[in-house]
C-alpha cells in the first residue's frame, strides 16, 4: 500500500498548480554552522492536508526530507532526512544544528482536499566559520632580477580570497601575477620593492579569516660603491692631506644584506674587513691609488670605487721649544721638537753648526741613538727627536743645531738658542 508521501509524489506529475505563489526564505539569512536554521513558508492558502520537503533540484523520492500529515500531525522522514530536521504545524521546516552539507535547494509540495498540489522553492546556503589561511612560499629570501616568488594561501575552504601586502591591500601591478581563483601570486623576475610582509585572507558573508604574515627578503647589490670622506662622495678624485694628520675613508654601497668590504692600496689587498678605512698619521708610504671592493655573498655580485689619496704641498714648520723656557744652572731642560716628520729616517744634534765635530749624538734608524764626539754624557735622545741635556751649566748656554732626514731623502736644519740662567 502507497504511503501518504507517495501518493502525493505519484500525483504530483499530473495535478501542479502552475500558478503557486509560495515562497520560501531562511531564518537566519545567512546561517552559519552549528546555527538552527527555519525554512519559513510565505503565501500557503486553503486547507491543506499534508506537506512534503524535498532537498535537491527536483522533486524526486531520493531527495525527500519528510511528510508531514496535518491532521494527525504525524511525520514520516524520508531517505534525505539527516536526524537534524523536523517540519512544523505550519509548514516549515526546522533544521537543528545546520552542518554545510544542508546548503542547496529546498522544495515544499503541499496537498489540499481538493487532492491539488503547490510547490515553493527556497535556497539555503550555511557559511563556514573560517580558520586562519597559512601563506606558502617557494622561498622566503629571493635574489632580485633572478628569483621567481609563488606564494599559495593555502585554506581548506572555498571562500573568496584576498591579499595583503605590508598590511595594506595588494597593489595593482602585483594583482597582475593572480591565478584566476586568487589562491596564488607569481611574481617572476621579483624586485626590491617586493619584500615585505604578505597575507591572505579568506572571507565569506558571515566569516573573515586572515594568515599570520610570511616575511620576504629580496636580496639585491651591491650598487652605486662610492668612498666618502666626511659625507662627501670622494670616488674618482684625488684627495690632498696634510702631512702627520689623519685620514678616514667611507666605503658605502646599496646592497641587501650589507657587503663585504675589501681595501687595496695600489692594487694590493690591505688588511681591512671593513666599511671604513682610518690613516691615523699621513706619511708619503700611505700615498697612492686606494679601492673599496663590496661583495654580496647572496647575489654573488660585486662592485667597486677607487680615490687617489697625496701628501699636500703645505711644507710642516718645525719648532724648538726647550722646557723650561728659562732653565737654571743645575737643572734639566728638554729640547722638545714640535712638529717633527713622522717619516723620520734619522736625525742628529750638534752643539754649535752641524759639523761632525759638534756632534752630540744621532739617532739610527733601528731607534737607537749613538754619541758623537761633542756628547759629554749629559745628553739623551728621543724618539720624537728631542734633546734632553742633564745638570746645565753656565757653559751648556749657546746654540743647538738639529738636522733630520726623512725616508724620501729630505734633510732639514733647525737652530735653538738656549739661556742658562745663574743660580
Amino acid at each position: 500500500m502507497l504511503s501518504c508521501a507517495d501518493r502525493i509524489y505519484e500525483r504530483s506529475a499530473w495535478i501542479l498548480n502552475a500558478g503557486a505563489e509560495i515562497s520560501i526564505t531562511p531564518e537566519p539569512a545567512q546561517p552559519t554552522e552549528g546555527d538552527n536554521v527555519t525554512l519559513v513558508v510565505h503565501g500557503l492558502s486553503g486547507e491543506l492536508l499534508a506537506y512534503s520537503w524535498y532537498a535537491g533540484p527536483t522533486i524526486s523520492l531520493t531527495f525527500l526530507v519528510a511528510s508531514y500529515i496535518v491532521s494527525t500531525g504525524d511525520e514520516t522522514p524520508g531517505p534525505a532526512h539527516t536526524g537534524r530536521e523536523a517540519v512544523r504545524p505550519d509548514g516549515s521546516l526546522q533544521i537543528h544544528g545546520a552542518l554545510r552539507g544542508h546548503t542547496g535547494t529546498y522544495i515544499l509540495q503541499t496537498l489540499n482536499r481538493q487532492l491539488q498540489t503547490e510547490v515553493g522553492y527556497g535556497h539555503v546556503r550555511v557559511y563556514e566559520i573560517l580558520a586562519p589561511p597559512t601563506v606558502v612560499a617557494n622561498g622566503t629570501a629571493l635574489v632580485e632580477r633572478r628569483d621567481t616568488l609563488r606564494l599559495v594561501c593555502s585554506s581548506p575552504s572555498p571562500a573568496e580570497v584576498r591579499w595583503f601586502f605590508n598590511g595594506d591591500a595588494l597593489p595593482v601591478a602585483v594583482r597582475l601575477g593572480l591565478s584566476p581563483d586568487g589562491r596564488v601570486l607569481t611574481r617572476h623576475g621579483v624586485r626590491r620593492e617586493e619584500a615585505g610582509a604578505y597575507q591572505c585572507e579568506v572571507w565569506n558573508p558571515v566569516s573573515v579569516s586572515r594568515s599570520e604574515p610570511l616575511n620576504l627578503t629580496v636580496y639585491f647589490g651591491p650598487e652605486r660603491v662610492a668612498i666618502l670622506q666626511d659625507s662627501t662622495t670622494r670616488t674618482g678624485c684625488t684627495i690632498k692631506v696634510d702631512f702627520n694628520t689623519s685620514l678616514i675613508l667611507w666605503c658605502v654601497s646599496r646592497s641587501c644584506p650589507e657587503p663585504e668590504y675589501v681595501w687595496a692600496l695600489n692594487g694590493k689587498a690591505l688588511q681591512n674587513g671593513q666599511d671604513h678605512l682610518n690613516i691615523s698619521s699621513m706619511t708619503g708610504a700611505h700615498e697612492g691609488t686606494y679601492t673599496c671592493i663590496a661583495k654580496n655573498a647572496k647575489t654573488l655580485l660585486s662592485g667597486s670605487a677607487s680615490v687617489v689619496v697625496k701628501l699636500s704641498a703645505a711644507a710642516v714648520a718645525m719648532m724648538i721649544v726647550p722646557v723650561p723656557t728659562k732653565p737654571m744652572e743645575g737643572q734639566d731642560v728638554t729640547l722638545t721638537v714640535q712638529g717633527y716628520p713622522k717619516d723620520l729616517l734619522v736625525y742628529a744634534w750638534y752643539r754649535g753648526p752641524a759639523s761632525e765635530p759638534n756632534r752630540l749624538l744621532s739617532q739610527l734608524p733601528s731607534g737607537n741613538w749613538i754619541a758623537g764626539p761633542a756628547h759629554t754624557g749629559r745628553e739623551v735622545g728621543f724618539a720624537n727627536c728631542s734633546l734632553l741635556v742633564q745638570k746645565l751649566n753656565l757653559t751648556d748656554a749657546g746654540r743647538y743645531t738639529l738636522k733630520t732626514v726623512t725616508l724620501q731623502g729630505k734633510t732639514d736644519t733647525l737652530e735653538v738658542e738656549l739661556q742658562v740662567a745663574r743660580e
